[in-house]
């Protein structure tokens, strides 16, 4: 699962951050001024360090926040493209970096340690942001951008089939078995909030035969060739959008919410306290469409993921190019 990659033991760990990638980093130098964000430059004067992980997403997402506290007038050093989520965690917790964009069901189950996540994504955030706060992190608002589990299926199968909900996926397999073929990752196999998890809570019985294990990347062009009836895809992918695939609604909320927030060391905020009001604005605009579209330009087009969060920066007008 991409958002809870290089889970390392606890002594590798200490052992130091660089075997997750947190060795140096390069200031940012984006020549921008405030738009709607960042006016009066309240965050002039500080030097803030930012973090991600190294997949798609995490990289805009990481270029967004710094560009963002630069049209406030901070010096920014870029530390995003850290391997897996434990480093990345790890800087913002022990103060080697500032801040970074995280998900919420992330934190709720993998730093956190629970197995059951909350269905209402509000009360996950405020369960999370509590939890956190003893650990010397504190968690802003959270955007709409759901990055968690999903069943998709191409046009023609959709047209044929006519699914619209993981339940109708359940009904299916029953009333017609062979018309389930399912194109899974081995992790999403085996979690108990990946597929087996999502078949108990949903009825469905799928027959060993009609899954097939296979990298991420393939499930995408497999399912959009029809090679399977669904694939295991994950909500935010901009290969959705570029392949025109259609998502099954999760309509028992059973898949834990992945919303993205931005996770902040509480001595850095404490210090500079605008943090929360030059980045709100910004994660408001964070929605599944917008990191479909985001990701799609990195993934599909082969942009670089920094210019693709300064141009949506520019676009939206919280920043201008000076």
């Amino acid at each position: 699962m991409r958002r809870c990659g290089c889970l390392l033991l606890a002594g590798v760990l200490l052992a130091g951050l660089s075997s997750c990638g947190l060795t140096s980093g390069s200031p940012m130098v984006d020549d921008v001024g405030p738009g709607s964000i960042g006016r009066g430059k309240p965050l002039e004067g500080a030097k803030l360090t930012v973090t991600s992980k190294e997949f798609t997403e995490q990289l805009i997402l990481g270029a967004i926040m710094g560009i963002a506290f630069q049209a406030a007038g901070a010096e920014v050093v870029d530390r995003t493209g850290i391997q897996g989520s434990i480093g990345a965690r790890e800087a913002v917790v022990k103060g080697d970096a500032d801040a970074s964009y995280e998900y919420t069901g992330t934190a709720w189950i993998t730093y956190q340690g629970n197995s059951k996540p909350l269905p209402d994504p509000r009360k996950q955030w405020e369960a999370v942001r509590e939890a956190d706060l003893k650990n010397g992190v504190t968690w802003l608002e959270p955007s709409a951008l759901n990055n968690t589990y999903a069943l998709a299926m191409n046009q023609a199968n959709y047209k044929k089939y006519g699914t619209r909900t993981l339940s109708e996926v359940a009904s299916l397999a029953k009333s017609d078995p062979p018309a389930v073929t399912l194109c899974v990752e081995g992790e999403f196999a085996n979690r108990t909030d990946g597929l087996r998890g999502m078949e108990e809570a949903y009825g469905m019985n799928v027959a060993t035969g009609n899954i097939t294990q296979m990298d991420t990347g393939i499930i995408y062009t497999q399912t959009a060739k029809g090679a399977c009836t669904y694939g295991e895809v994950f909500t935010t992918d901009g290969r959705i959008k570029s392949m025109n695939l259609v998502v099954m609604e999760d309509d028992r909320k059973f898949f834990p919410n992945y919303n993205a927030a931005p996770m902040v060391n509480t001595v850095a905020l404490k210090k500079w306290p605008a943090i929360a009001g030059v980045l709100d604005p910004v994660t408001a605009k964070l929605d599944n469409e917008v990191a479909r579209t985001l990701n799609a330009k990195v993934d599909v087009d082969g942009e670089d993921p920094h210019q693709v969060a300064l141009d949506w920066m520019v676009d939206e007008g919280f920043v201008r190019k000076r």
